[in-house]
C-alpha cells in the first residue's frame, strides 16, 4: 500500500534508480541508430530526431504515421500522458492509493454514457484507424519499457507503479471534461440576486456583449448555494497532483487564452501569407505541447500536439498553416432538480416524475479493498449533488457529453484536410471545442472560422442555474455553420486574442457566450498590424514578445499631476515611462505593485463586506473606468475619494517595492519578482524533487494583459503561471523559414538533452527553426530510430 507518508517521502531505492538511469543515459550517444520491434505497425517506419528534439516520422501509410506519433509522445512524455489518462479515466486510486478514490468516482461520473460503437460509427473509418494506430503506438512504447525496466521513466521506480495501457474506446469515453467555470459563475450570480446585489457581478466579470441579468422564471435564487456544486467542490487531487477539477470561476483576471494572426501576401514582406500563433497555457509543470512531424503518402504535417491526443493542433501541412485561440461558447448549464417527496431516486420533469439513471461502479484501490460509488444521471447529464433531506439535486448539461461531442478525432480530420473547402466540408464538424481557427495556404488565401458546438436552449441565456423541470432543457446543438467567419478580409490581416470578435450586427438571440476576455492584447496587436504596410517574419516574432501594456498606458494618463506628500518619487518614476513591462524595467516592477494596490483598495471601497465571498476582485476595465470617472460607488464625493485612494496606493506601492526589491529604485527589476519556475507536478514528494531538478533562475516580462502574456499566480505571489509556452511563426509555402519555441523542451526526462534546452531561448524570445523539408531535416538529424512490425502485427 502506498500510504501518504511513504508517497511523500519516496524511497532510497527510487533515488538510486534515478542516479543509475542518469549514468546510463550519459553513456548512450544520441546518434546511435536503433531498430525496435513494435506491435501494431503495418510496415516499418523511420523516426529522425533533429537537434531540437523534434521527431520527424516517415511512414508508408497515414495510420502508421499516427502510430509513430503515439510512440514518440510516449517516448518523451510517458508519465505525463499516463497521469492524464488515469485521471480522466478514474484510475488513479489503483496506482496511488485510497486518497484518490473519491476523485476517481468524480472522474467516472463525467465519462461518456452513450454507445461507444455508435460514436465510432459517426466518424469516417480512416479517422478511426488513425486514432487506433496512435493508441497502439503509445502501447508499443509501454511494452518496450516494461520489457526493459532500465527504459522506464524515473517516476515509476520511485513510486513503485507501472504505466497503464490505453484502449481505443478510452478516447471516446474520456471526453476531457473540465468545466470552464460557468456553472460556478451561475451559482455566484444566483446568490448575488438573492442578496439584492446582482449588479455587483459586473464589478468582477463584466458581460461581453453587454446583457441584462435576470433571474430565470421558476428559480428560487435564495435556495441556490455552493452545495449545489456537489462533487465539483471536491478540491485538488492529493499530493499536489494537478487536477482537472471543474468549477473554477472565470472571474475577471482569467489569463487563459492565446494570440493568433494571419497576414495576406499583399501585406507581407515575403509576398506570401504569414501565420503566427502562441497558445497561452499553464507554465510551471509539464509542457502542454509536444512537437512532431508526420509524413506519409497523403499526409505531411508538423507542429505542436497535445500529449495524449492524436494529431497536430497548431502547425502546418504541405498545403496550409493553421493556428487557434480560445473562442467563448457557454457549453454547460446547471439544472436544479426537485426530488419526489417519497422517492429520492425520482425528479420532477415534463409534468411528471422521472427516475435517475444509476450506475454502481467499483473503484480499484492500491493496498485496500475496492471502493464503490453510485453515479446518477438525469436527462440533462451527470448529477453532481443529491440531497434527499432537502428534496434537491443538481445536474449539469455539458456539450462534450452529448453524442458526437468527442474531440479525439478533430486534429486528425484537420491534418488530413487539403484546403479551406475540405476543412469546412469534412473536418470542422468533428471539433466541438470553442475555437478561433486561423488558416493560410500556399495559394495566398487566409481565413478565420469559429468552430465549436453551441447548445440550443429551450429558453434562458445560460447565465444562471435553471429549474430542471423541462422548461429550460437543451433541444440540440448547432455547429460551426452558425458561427462567424471571414475569408481573405479586405484589410489584409486578421487577428484574435480571445476578445469579443462577434460581428457588430450579430443577432442577439445567437450570442454564444458573455465571457470574452478583455480586449487589451487584441487592441495592441491590431494597432501594430494596422501600422505595418509590409509585415515580416521578424515583425511577428517581435509582436509575440511585445510587452507594451494597454492598461499601463491608460493608468499613466490618470496619474495625478501633483500628489500628496510622499507620492512624488512614485509619480516621477512612472512619468515618461513607455508602459513596456520588460523584465529589466524598474517602472514595470513598480507599476505591477501599484496595480495590485489600486485594485485592492478599490475592492475595499466598492464591494460590501457581505458580498466578498462572492466578489473576489475588481475587473481591470472597471478599475480603470472608476479611476477615470469616479461615481457614487466611491461615496458622496467620488473625485476626492478617488484622489485619496490613488495617493494611498502610490505610497503603499512605493514602500512595498522597497520591501520586496530593496532601497535603490534604480536597481528594481520586474523580472526579479516575475520568475519562471518549472518543476515536476509531484515535486512535493522529496524523491521526485531530487530526481527532477526544478528549472528556474530567470525572470520574465509581460503580464496577463500584454501580447507576451505571462499570467501571475495570485495575490501573494508573482510567479509566472501561464503564457505562450509554445510559439510558431510560419512562412506559408517557404516552410523551412518557419520558427518555433516550446518551453522548456521536448522531453520531461531529466536524462534527456531536451529536458530544458529551450528554457533560456524561450526567456530571451530566441525562436528556433521548424525544419520541414527532407533535406533540412537530414542536415539537422542527430538520432535515427527504425520501428518495424513485430511478429503478429497487421
Amino acid at each position: 500500500m502506498l500510504d501518504r507518508r511513504s508517497f511523500l517521502l519516496g524511497s532510497a531505492a527510487g533515488i538510486a534508480i534515478s542516479a543509475a538511469g542518469c549514468r546510463q543515459a550519459e553513456r548512450l550517444p544520441l546518434s546511435r541508430p536503433l531498430t525496435i520491434n513494435a506491435t501494431g505497425l503495418a510496415a516499418p517506419i523511420e523516426i529522425v530526431d533533429d537537434a531540437y528534439g523534434v521527431p520527424h516520422i516517415r511512414a508508408a501509410s497515414i495510420p502508421d504515421a499516427l502510430f509513430g506519433q503515439g510512440y514518440v509522445v510516449a517516448r518523451d512524455r510517458l508519465f505525463q500522458i499516463d497521469l492524464l489518462h488515469r485521471r480522466r479515466m478514474g484510475r488513479m486510486a489503483e496506482a496511488y492509493g485510497p486518497d484518490f478514490a473519491a476523485h476517481d468516482a468524480r472522474a467516472r461520473l463525467f465519462l461518456y454514457r452513450g454507445d461507444v460503437a455508435e460514436e465510432l460509427a459517426r466518424v469516417p473509418p480512416h479517422y478511426v484507424d488513425c486514432a487506433r494506430a496512435y493508441v497502439a503506438g503509445i502501447n508499443a512504447r509501454i511494452n518496450e519499457v516494461l520489457a526493459d525496466p532500465a527504459l522506464l521513466p524515473l517516476e515509476y521506480g520511485i513510486l513503485g507503479i507501472d504505466p497503464h495501457k490505453w484502449e481505443l474506446q478510452d478516447l471516446v469515453l474520456a471526453r476531457g471534461v473540465s468545466l470552464g467555470g460557468t456553472v460556478e459563475d451561475e451559482v455566484r450570480r444566483a446568490r448575488l440576486a438573492a442578496m439584492g446585489l446582482l449588479e455587483l457581478d459586473q464589478v468582477m466579470a463584466p458581460l461581453s456583449p453587454s446583457w441584462t441579468l435576470r433571474v430565470p422564471e421558476g428559480l428560487d435564487a435564495a435556495a441556490v448555494s455552493r452545495a449545489d456544486l456537489g462533487v465539483l467542490r471536491l478540491g485538488a487531487l492529493p499530493f499536489g497532483i494537478p487536477s482537472a477539477s471543474p468549477a473554477t470561476p472565470s472571474g475577471a483576471a482569467s489569463d487563459e487564452g492565446s494570440n493568433a494572426w494571419t497576414i495576406a501576401p499583399a501585406r507581407s514582406a515575403t509576398g506570401r501569407p504569414i501565420l503566427a500563433n502562441d497558445p497561452h497555457l499553464g507554465i510551471g509543470g509539464f509542457g502542454p505541447r509536444h512537437i512532431a512531424h508526420l509524413t506519409a503518402p497523403g499526409l505531411d504535417v508538423i507542429g505542436a500536439g497535445s500529449p495524449g491526443l492524436p494529431g497536430i493542433m497548431q502547425g502546418h501541412t504541405d498545403r496550409f498553416a493553421f493556428g487557434r485561440t480560445n473562442f467563448h461558447i457557454d457549453q454547460e448549464d446547471l439544472f436544479i432538480l426537485e426530488l419526489h417527496p417519497e422517492d429520492p431516486e425520482r425528479y420532477r420533469h415534463s409534468g411528471g416524475w422521472k427516475s435517475f439513471e444509476r450506475a454502481h461502479v467499483s473503484i480499484p484501490v492500491k493496498g485496500a479493498a475496492p471502493g464503490s460509488a453510485t453515479l446518477r444521471y438525469s436527462v440533462h447529464g451527470p448529477v453532481i449533488s443529491h440531497d434527499p433531506a432537502r428534496r434537491r439535486a443538481a445536474a449539469v448539461a455539458i456539450v462534450e457529453l452529448q453524442p458526437g461531442g468527442s474531440d479525439s478525432f478533430a486534429m486528425i480530420a484537420i491534418n488530413l484536410s487539403r484546403d479551406w473547402e475540405s476543412l469546412r466540408r469534412d473536418a470542422f464538424r468533428f471539433h466541438p471545442s470553442p475555437t478561433n481557427f486561423h488558416y493560410a495556404d500556399v495559394d495566398g488565401n487566409h481565413g478565420w472560422q469559429v468552430i465549436g458546438f453551441v447548445p440550443q436552449r429551450r429558453r434562458g441565456d445560460g447565465l444562471m442555474p435553471v429549474p430542471g423541470d423541462g422548461r429550460y432543457d437543451w433541444t440540440g446543438l448547432r455547429d460551426f455553420r452558425s458561427l462567424p467567419s471571414e475569408y481573405n478580409p479586405a484589410k489584409g490581416w486578421f487577428a484574435s486574442a480571445n476578445q469579443n470578435n462577434l460581428p457588430a450586427n450579430w443577432p442577439r438571440d445567437r450570442i454564444p457566450a458573455f465571457s470574452f476576455s478583455a480586449p487589451y492584447r487584441y487592441d495592441r496587436i491590431a494597432d501594430v498590424l494596422s501600422a505595418q504596410p509590409k509585415h515580416s517574419l521578424a515583425d511577428s516574432v517581435a509582436l509575440q514578445q511585445d510587452t507594451r501594456s494597454t492598461p499601463a498606458r491608460q493608468l499613466l494618463a490618470l496619474l495625478p499631476s501633483r500628489g500628496s506628500p510622499g507620492t512624488q518619487p512614485a509619480i516621477e518614476m512612472l512619468r515618461g515611462w513607455d508602459a513596456r513591462l520588460d523584465a529589466d524595467s524598474a517602472p514595470a516592477a513598480f507599476y505591477e505593485i501599484l496595480w495590485r494596490e489600486l485594485g485592492k483598495r478599490m475592492y475595499a471601497l466598492i464591494v460590501p463586506e457581505r458580498a466578498r465571498e462572492l466578489i473576489t476582485e475588481v475587473a481591470p476595465s472597471v478599475l480603470l473606468r472608476l479611476l477615470a470617472n469616479p461615481d457614487a460607488r466611491l461615496g458622496p464625493d467620488p473625485a476626492r475619494a478617488r484622489d485619496t485612494l490613488f495617493d494611498a496606493a502610490l505610497v503603499a506601492a512605493w514602500n512595498g517595492a522597497i520591501e520586496r526589491l530593496g532601497p535603490d529604485p534604480a536597481a528594481w527589476r520586474w523580472g526579479a519578482l516575475h520568475q519562471v519556475r518549472i518543476a515536476h507536478p509531484l515535486s512535493r514528494i522529496p524523491a521526485i524533487a531530487a530526481a527532477f531538478p526544478a528549472i528556474s533562475g530567470e525572470g520574465s516580462g509581460g503580464d496577463a494583459y500584454t501580447v507576451m502574456a505571462r499570467g501571475i499566480r495570485g495575490a501573494q505571489n508573482w510567479e509566472t503561471t501561464s503564457g505562450a509556452s509554445y510559439l510558431q511563426v510560419i512562412d506559408v509555402g517557404a516552410w523551412d523559414n518557419s520558427l518555433m519555441l516550446n518551453l522548456p523542451g521536448q522531453s520531461i526526462d531529466p536524462r534527456s538533452p531536451h529536458y530544458r534546452d529551450l528554457y533560456r531561448p524561450w526567456i530571451k524570445g530566441e525562436m528556433q527553426p521548424m525544419l520541414f523539408s527532407r533535406s533540412a531535416v537530414e542536415r539537422g538529424a542527430v538520432r535515427r530510430t527504425r520501428l518495424r512490425p513485430s511478429r503478429g502485427s497487421p
